[in-house]
């Protein structure tokens, strides 16, 4: 059973495309036109020129549709839906310019009109835009346009799947039932022992999508999925059983007349890498200008607080295995300052505290070795604030996998792809629940952001963050 919803959505985003910069040549014209006293190069009357409008938007809407804004792969995004907005909207008046150039038809009255619509054409777009996410999200809590899933696999990956995808008020999908070994106890629904006994189900359960997770026992299985999917007309998504795979950067090409799937180390190479850094050293530079009397005052407060240096030193490991010495405002106090967990609660008489820190991910609610200072700090995440310093001098990014400490990746199998960029100020895992998901699953997410970084990302990424400090989410 096919699900058109996306489709329907797809077209209702080209109408209210079309609406929103015809309002916004609309209003361009009351404004210079109708507002403004100033004599006119042109006389249009209202009528000729929204009829002349009413005939040129289509040519807009095909500038966003070469843009890719009408795919589910770019309005599911955000900062990926602004930039083609802001890009589509330029090349819209450009186009738009060009032809009244050309053209021995008048389409402006006065300069400023193509001035006023590229102004509110982006707002507008911007404000419609949301609107038409909020009835998507509206329309889903009413259970129209939710995709019903069928999953195939076991294990950890089928799981974290059921915990990010299974909310379809939220994420327009819900899953409908398990091909498994085992029944999971995180699913409530049909459970099925084996893919024949599912496709007996297909129609009853309207399933319009197969999500398989691949596992070392399963290729067989996996083609009759996709055969199933394809017999049955459904969406088919493939989740590789090998995390590193999982996370990669994936090309599909022609070698030697056979097709092969080319597995890269990271997509941060060549121009986007000199384009990361110079990035980096802007950002880090006005920040650091401008924050300065927030350091000096922060600073002074720590000093005052308990007459310690109000920095902190420690060694984490960035690019290519590389030591490096990060920079934070110290939020400990200065006894227990530079020690382990296990040498400051020992130190402190309550050893008991380090295993239960330890079993606790690395957490601990009111810990006694933090200072008043400190709890603030950390909560506002203003304790980072020096690691700007360690950017601009290009030991870490703004944006990348978490810098952590040589014992803690130590054992990790893939601390090598993780290792082949630098460390971030912030990164996906910082933004994608912080402390509230297991080191496992932080370290797949620094894999997936090696593997499938774009700038796009990063801008993304920087947005959450800003979002997860106002909003109180870096208290640890």
């Amino acid at each position: 059973m096919k699900n058109n919803f996306s489709v329907i959505y797809a077209l209702g985003l080209i109408f209210a495309d079309f609406l929103a910069l015809l309002a916004a040549f609309g209003l361009a014209y009351i404004f210079r036109v109708s507002l403004d006293a100033r004599p006119l190069i042109n006389k249009i009357g209202a009528y000729q020129y929204l009829k002349i409008w009413f005939a040129l938007t289509p040519i807009w809407i095909l500038v966003f549709a070469s843009l890719g804004l009408y795919r589910k792969s770019v309005y599911e995004y955000r900062i990926k839906e602004f930039a083609g907005l802001l890009l589509g909207s330029v090349l819209g008046i450009m186009v738009v310019i060009s032809y009244d150039f050309a053209s021995k038809t008048t389409i402006f009255p006065a300069r400023l009109v193509p001035v006023y619509a590229l102004g509110l054409s982006i707002a507008l777009l911007l404000v419609e835009r949301t609107a038409m996410r909020g009835l998507r999200t509206t329309l889903w809590r009413w259970g129209y346009g939710i995709s019903r899933v069928l999953v195939v696999g076991n294990g950890k990956p089928v799981n974290n799947l059921i915990k990010t995808m299974d909310n379809p008020r939220k994420t327009g999908y819900k899953i409908m039932g398990i091909v498994s070994e085992k029944t999971n106890s995180l699913f409530s629904g049909e459970h099925f022992p084996s893919i024949t006994e599912a496709a007996s189900k297909i129609s009853a359960l309207k399933i319009t999508s197969v999500i398989f997770v691949a596992s070392e026992r399963n290729t067989q299985e996996a083609e009759y999925a996709l055969a199933l999917a394809q017999s049955n007309h459904l969406s088919f998504k493939f989740v590789p059983a090998h995390e590193g795979i999982l996370s990669n950067k994936v090309d599909v090409e022609l070698f030697q007349g056979f097709p092969v799937v080319s597995i890269h180390q990271t997509a941060l190479l060549g121009w986007g890498r000199i384009a990361k850094r110079l990035f980096d050293i802007f950002f880090a530079l006005i920040m650091l200008i401008v924050l300065s009397p927030i350091y000096l005052l922060i600073a002074l407060i720590i000093f005052f607080s308990d007459f310690g240096n109000p920095f902190f030193k420690q060694d984490r490991l960035s690019r290519f295995n590389a030591t490096i010495s990060i920079y934070k405002f110290r939020s400990m106090k200065k006894k227990y300052s530079g020690l382990s967990p296990e040498q400051a609660f020992e130190k402190m008489g309550k050893p008991e505290l380090a295993k239960k820190y330890r079993e606790n991910g690395d957490m601990l609610k009111n810990d006694p070795r933090v200072t008043s200072i400190g709890k603030i700090l950390r909560i506002t995440s203003l304790d980072e604030l020096p690691q700007l310093y360690n950017i601009l001098r290009g030991d870490i990014s703004l944006v990348g996998p978490r810098a952590l400490v040589p014992q803690e990746l130590e054992n990790y199998p893939y601390k090598n792809l993780i290792l082949s960029v630098k460390s971030g100020l912030t990164g996906l895992a910082q933004t994608s629940g912080r402390r509230d998901i297991s080191f496992e699953e932080r370290r797949a997410l620094d894999l997936y952001y090696v593997q499938n970084w774009s700038f796009w990302l990063d801008l993304k990424i920087i947005f959450r963050t800003f979002k997860d400090v106002l909003g109180g989410r870096g208290a640890r």
